[in-house]
């Protein structure tokens, strides 16, 4: 039972490095995007927010050096699971923000959302301790 407890707390404290660090992420893109209001090309977005979530990953091993999953097994469950749940979750914010009538951004959607968090988690599992 204390071997389930520990891996589920594991993967929620990899989950939630993710979510944070999107949120980090999305308010300072809305900070930055009013000079660059024309819509950029979805590619090369994907391909901007891939990057982001990579300087996120590596910022995140400065913080947090060891991997909080420690068998490898978890670690690659952690690497598929977490990014599909920060997704879904940034889905949920663009679904309230749109409700609220605020402005969305591209992150603000679960293929953005889930290309941050993926490239963030394989940061983290390729160079975390």
């Amino acid at each position: 039972m204390e071997f389930l407890f520990e891996l589920v707390f594991q993967f929620f404290a990899e989950f939630m490095l993710q979510v944070v660090f999107e949120a980090l992420a999305e308010l300072g893109l809305r900070s930055v995007r009013e000079p660059f209001r024309k819509p950029p090309n979805p590619w090369l977005a994907a391909i901007g927010y891939a990057l982001f979530g990579a300087v996120a990953g590596g910022l995140s091993l400065w913080l947090f050096p060891s991997l909080f999953m420690q068998s490898h097994s978890a670690q690659v469950a952690n690497l598929v699971l977490s990014p599909m749940a920060a997704g879904a979750v940034m889905a949920s914010i663009g679904a309230w923000r749109r409700r609220h009538e605020q402005d969305l951004m591209r992150i603000d959607t679960f293929a953005y959302g889930y290309i941050f968090a993926l490239a963030m988690g394989i940061i983290r599992f390729v160079f975390g301790q």
